[in-house]
């Protein structure tokens, strides 16, 4: 990616997007992921193409009649990590860019490769979620 791709992804998160921590089912621990909510179905494929990542779902529609189609683009798990390393730069929004940062350079000290925790680790993970919710 380009600095004016990366920075134009960056500031479409600070505006439409949300940094969280999701559980993709109920047996794992929750796990980075971006998500971006749009209209525009053009601009989150040309964020899929250009960040070669994330997959866009149809959001569900209530009441069509009032409202527009809309998607959701995401991103999860080892790719949410990879997009916030050439983001995170030019992320603009505080908490936004505390918790990117966090992500950054916390998440994987706390997550084991092969998903076993020590009681010590487990602590070191609940810690990490504390912090990561307390941003505000």
């Amino acid at each position: 990616m380009t600095s004016k791709e990366k920075a134009y992804i960056g500031g479409i998160i600070d505006s439409k997007g949300s940094i969280m921590l999701l559980k993709s089912n109920n047996n794992e621990l929750p796990s980075p992921c971006i998500s971006i909510s749009s209209t525009s179905i053009e601009l989150l494929k040309w964020i899929k193409d250009v960040s070669k990542m994330g997959s866009i779902k149809n959001k569900e529609n209530s009441n069509s009649e009032k409202h527009a189609n809309s998607f959701i683009y995401t991103i999860k798990h080892n790719d949410t990590i990879n997009l916030l390393l050439e983001i995170e730069p030019y992320l603009i929004v505080k908490s936004k860019k505390k918790k990117a940062k966090l992500i950054l350079e916390k998440y994987k000290a706390v997550t084991p490769r092969n998903g076993r925790y020590s009681n010590e680790m487990l602590k070191a993970k609940e810690q990490f979620y504390e912090d990561f919710i307390s941003i505000k």
